[in-house]
């Protein structure tokens, strides 16, 4: 872990000691998997922790980070621990029969083995995977600032609920979303790198959602990397609240449309990957197979970290980190389970 990337606070202090957390993470996760659930019809589905390498299936981030693998001698194929449920989610809504306006949602458990350590990032990754049908005739960006608005509903009345428990934790989230996208951000705070922008624009307006992250903008670069596989690269997003334990901008979700057929086609050409058209789920997706969807993913831990006021996501998840990051987190008063 590098502590250059590390922000440990001055005067930190814990609000709840390692017992409570425990007890306040477990509300965390009830209450917003309760209200994620309700408030965009989404049913709990059972997922895999690995999938074939030769799916396509597995999610492939920003195309550089290496997924853990392993051969399993009865079945004599290499298996893939996912980096997320992305593609597997929109294969199985199909074969669940599910419909328009309903989806699934489930535990995603991933081991991201090339994380640059820091007090937002972890080899452990545990997160809500979700995914909802949509028609073509919704395919559209309000359906994406409808879901995003709804999303921060739910997390508020997580947030409410955690504070009748805990008074101590103030509510601090704005439930308003400010929408804006990566071409805007990179116009309105000119000079500034991609988390420069994010952080300036988290302070500046408390909650935005970032849209149009994965292609070139007007300067030739991406505000950020993505997959051209899952996401549109025209109706994606990431949700970023200002947090003031780190005085920082901290992204919450990153969601979008999927691909249909045509961006597919479109990214996979800019990305300057086509050979994955042969692959058996983008051969599904090309041959209108699989539903139009809706989907995301919103770190579990991440969400208890920013709702309890941590200053380290190892305050709240059991993982690894190097002896030394340990003594001076300890040192500041940040206890690392």
């Amino acid at each position: 872990m590098s502590m250059s990337t590390t922000q440990l606070p001055e005067h930190y202090r814990p609000l709840l000691d390692i017992m409570q957390t425990e007890i306040a993470i477990k509300l965390v996760k009830d209450t917003f998997e309760r209200e994620l659930a309700q408030k965009l019809h989404l049913t709990r589905v059972s997922a895999p922790l690995f999938v074939r390498r030769s799916s396509g299936i597995n999610d492939n981030l920003n195309g550089v980070e290496r997924p853990v693998s392993f051969d399993i001698a009865d079945i004599g194929e290499e298996v893939e621990i996912v980096h997320s449920l992305a593609k597997w989610k929109r294969v199985a809504l199909r074969r669940y029969g599910f419909g328009p306006n309903t989806g699934l949602y489930t535990d995603m458990n991933a081991i991201r083995r090339d994380e640059e350590l820091d007090n937002l990032h972890s080899v452990y990754v545990d997160q809500w995977d979700w995914e909802k049908i949509i028609t073509r005739e919704t395919r559209t960006e309000e359906t994406l600032r409808h879901t995003v608005r709804r999303i921060m509903r739910a997390l508020k009345e997580t947030e409410e609920a955690l504070h009748r428990a805990n008074p101590e934790i103030e509510p601090f989230i704005s439930e308003k979303v400010t929408f804006l996208t990566a071409e805007e951000l990179l116009q309105r705070y000119p000079g500034k790198t991609p988390k420069e922008r994010e952080n300036a624009a988290a302070r500046e307006f408390g909650t935005v959602f970032i849209m149009g992250i994965g292609g070139a903008l007007s300067d030739g670069k991406p505000h950020d990397g993505r997959a051209p596989d899952y996401d549109d690269w025209s109706l994606n997003g990431d949700i970023l609240v200002w947090y003031p334990v780190l005085e920082r901008a901290v992204e919450l979700s990153s969601m979008g449309i999927r691909v249909d057929g045509a961006s597919l086609r479109r990214q996979l050409e800019l990305a300057g990957c086509t050979e994955r058209e042969k692959l058996p789920y983008h051969q599904m997706l090309l041959h209108g197979e699989l539903p139009l969807t809706i989907g995301g993913g919103i770190g579990q831990s991440r969400l208890c970290m920013v709702l309890l006021h941590k200053a380290h996501i190892g305050e709240v998840q059991s993982s690894l980190w190097d002896e030394g990051m340990v003594e001076a987190c300890a040192e500041r008063g940040v206890i690392l389970l």
